[in-house]
């Protein structure tokens, strides 16, 4: 069996119910009518005949990656790439708040843009000048993750570590809670063996840890979007509601303690090409990935896909169609399902990713090739697929004359400009396509 037909072979066999769930699921929870009625300076409903004409920009539904090598590469050209490909593609960014690199030495912050320089650790003054300027949503990762806690945290009790916490978060609060609307709280709270698990803080190995976490995160972050975020979901792990995540979920919520807004869920692919074929059966099969995310959805929380990697596994033509094509097929699971709020790819260029020296591709998980940029940051089909679902598929363009001066539109959710001519006149307005509101506009001509 080659690559593509393992890859495949259950969004093959389960075609029809998966193109059914996917058309049916985009239709009814990613788009939604708009009225755009037309009146005159003393607001009468106007009675000529306009043209209205509606251009999509951007989704309310989110889509992204991290953004860990802004202005991070080896020439300005690379940087200069890198900002502009990266804002025509997303509409959210994760920002990195690794405690050991935001705070290496205690009280030494790295906030703002003339920080010391860290590889893949921009300052976070200079992700949100440039998110701002581009419009795009910043997210934070994370609060309390315990791998990436700093090196002069090593030998504290858990109430000396839940002190420096209590710090830290007053602190992020303090200075981006009005400027970032999600904070992941806590992430792979589940991961390791039993090595790594006596590696971690004496607070991580506490009872506490989640619950603790989330409570002082709704202290400090009463108006932000909270999140938790593990990956050890899709495979053997899962065992329904008796899932450790889920039960964890479910205990954080039956706790009270805090707010929890959204789900995250890890999916990273870093397999070679024999494995890949065995975890193909489940990680790559829609009626799995179906019903596990209506599983999670029974909470009443959204879901985002926080951080998604697929490996092409190499730099051939065939091997990045695979990668473009998986891509497409997994997106549109996700995009069509009701509680997924958001999808965020990991690395946006092969050749930077962690744990390898830039640019070997043998090292680390640059291995995998699981960026939508080659290195030399020329466009992979899977980069120009996720461009093609956003500003093409899934993406609402279209012009009507209005009747009785009301113009009716079935729309992707989003933020639009809105066109209105007739003759010499062209009123240019700009309105947001909501699954939160009635969506009925009044513009006046």
């Amino acid at each position: 069996m080659d690559r593509r037909e393992a890859v495949f072979r259950n969004f093959e066999k389960y075609k029809e119910y998966t193109e059914d769930r996917v058309k049916s699921g985009i239709e009814l929870y990613r788009k939604g009518f708009a009225e755009i009625k037309l009146v005159d300076s003393e607001n009468n409903q106007v009675n000529k005949e306009y043209t209205v004409e509606i251009k999509q920009k951007t989704h309310e539904f989110k889509y992204g990656a991290n953004i860990f090598m802004l202005d991070e590469f080896e020439t300005q050209e690379k940087n200069k790439l890198y900002r502009e490909k990266f804002a025509e593609t997303f509409n959210i960014a994760t920002l990195p708040f690794y405690w050991n690199d935001l705070e290496p030495q205690e009280g030494m912050l790295r906030f703002k843009k003339d920080s010391p320089k860290i590889y893949r650790r921009p300052a976070i003054d200079l992700c949100i000048e440039y998110c701002r300027e581009k419009g795009i949503e910043p997210k934070a990762h994370c609060l309390n993750y315990d791998l990436y806690r700093p090196k002069w945290t090593k030998n504290l009790s858990a109430a000396e570590y839940k002190a420096k916490l209590v710090k830290r978060f007053k602190e992020l609060s303090e200075e981006y809670a009005d400027k970032i609307p999600s904070w992941e709280v806590t992430n792979e709270s589940l991961a390791g063996g039993l090595d790594e698990w006596l590696d971690k803080s004496e607070f991580f190995r506490s009872d506490d840890f989640v619950e603790w976490s989330f409570d002082l995160a709704g202290k400090y972050f009463p108006n932000n979007r909270l999140i938790i975020n593990d990956w050890n979901i899709w495979l053997d792990a899962y065992k329904g509601n008796r899932s450790l995540y889920y039960m964890q979920i479910e205990r954080l919520i039956n706790s009270k303690k805090g707010h929890l807004d959204s789900i995250g869920m890890q999916f990273h692919c870093f397999y070679d090409r024999d494995y890949e074929k065995e975890v193909a059966k489940i990680k790559y099969n829609p009626l799995h990935l179906y019903g596990l995310l209506d599983k999670y959805a029974q909470f009443g929380r959204k879901i985002q896909i926080t951080e998604m990697t697929l490996g092409a596994l190499s730099n051939d033509p065939e091997d990045e169609e695979i990668q473009a094509d998986l891509l497409e097929a997994l997106y549109s699971v996700f995009f069509s399902h009701p509680a997924m709020e958001g999808i965020i790819y990991w690395n946006l260029v092969d050749g930077y990713a962690a744990d390898a020296p830039k640019g070997d591709m043998t090292a680390g998980e640059n291995k995998w090739y699981g960026g939508l940029l080659r290195f030399d940051m020329s466009e992979k089909p899977a980069f120009q697929r996720i461009k093609k679902l956003f500003n093409e598929i899934w993406h609402t363009e279209e012009s009507k004359m209005t009747e009785n001066g009301i113009a009716m539109f079935k729309a992707f959710y989003g933020d639009y400009d809105i066109i209105i001519k007739k003759e010499n006149t062209t009123v240019k307005k700009q309105i947001s396509i909501s699954s939160q509101k009635d969506n009925k506009f009044i513009i006046q001509i």
